[in-house]
C-alpha cells in the first residue's frame, strides 16, 4: 500500500492533528507544526490510518472544543496537539487537554522532557501532558507534543547513538499499546523509524 493510498484510507487508526497557534491561524505565518506531523506519520506507520486537521488560535475554549469535537464526533482514536505548552500567558494547551481528559498520563510529558533534555537545558520549561479521553463507546488518547518540526521528531522518535542504539526511547513506541488497550485498532510501525512495544505472547 503507498503511503498515498495508506493516508487516505477510511479503515484503521483516525489520527487528529492539532496545531495550536495565534499567528499561524492567523495567517501570518505557515504553520509547519501539522505537516511535520503528517511527514512523520507517513513514514512510520505501516498500518492504514486517516487523518483529521485543525489550525486554531492559542485560546483554551477553542482547544477545548476541537479536541473534545475530534475525539466525540470525529472519533479519534490518537490526537496529536503541537505548540503553546510553554510557560508563556497563552500558553494554556496542557490546561485545555487536562479539562478534557478523563484519566491523565503523565509519563508521556516526563518521557518528552527526558529526551529533550539531551538537546537543550530549557527542556524543562516545557509542560507538555498527555490524556486519555474516555465516552460510553469510545476512548482516545490525546498527546501534546512541542512546537517545532525538530522537536517533535526528536520526542516521537527518541535519540539514538551512532552505532543506532537507543539511548533514550521516543513516546511514540507506547502509543499503539495504549490504543489497544483503550479498545482502538491495531497499529504498527516501521521499525526503522520506531519500533511499536507489545508484551511477548506467551
Amino acid at each position: 500500500m503507498s503511503l498515498e493510498n495508506k493516508a487516505q484510507s477510511s479503515t484503521g487508526l483516525v489520527v487528529g492533528l492539532v496545531s495550536v497557534s495565534d499567528r499561524a491561524s492567523g495567517g501570518i505565518y505557515e504553520d509547519k507544526g501539522i505537516p511535520a506531523l503528517q511527514e512523520w506519520l507517513g513514514k512510520a506507520l505501516t498500518t492504514p490510518f486517516r487523518v483529521e486537521t485543525r489550525l486554531i488560535p492559542d485560546d483554551r475554549a477553542s482547544i477545548e472544543a476541537t479536541l473534545i469535537e475530534l475525539v466525540d464526533s470525529r472519533r479519534c482514536h490518537l490526537v496529536l496537539t503541537t505548540g503553546g505548552t510553554g510557560p508563556a500567558r497563552r500558553d494554556v494547551t496542557p490546561e485545555a487537554t487536562l479539562a478534557i481528559g478523563t484519566k491523565e498520563m503523565p509519563g508521556f510529558g516526563e518521557q518528552m522532557r527526558q529526551v529533550s533534555l539531551h538537546f537543550v537545558p530549557t527542556a524543562i520549561l516545557s509542560r507538555q501532558v498527555a490524556v486519555i479521553r474516555e465516552t460510553p463507546d469510545h476512548a482516545a488518547l490525546v498527546l501534546n507534543l512541542p512546537g517545532q518540526p525538530k522537536s517533535i521528531k526528536e520526542t516521537l522518535e527518541g535519540l539514538k547513538d551512532a552505532d543506532g542504539k537507543t539511548v533514550v526511547g521516543g513516546i511514540f513506541a507506547a502509543v499503539p499499546y495504549c490504543i489497544d488497550l483503550i479498545g482502538g485498532p491495531f497499529s504498527d510501525t516501521n521499525p526503522d523509524v520506531c519500533t511499536a512495544w507489545r508484551p511477548k505472547k506467551k
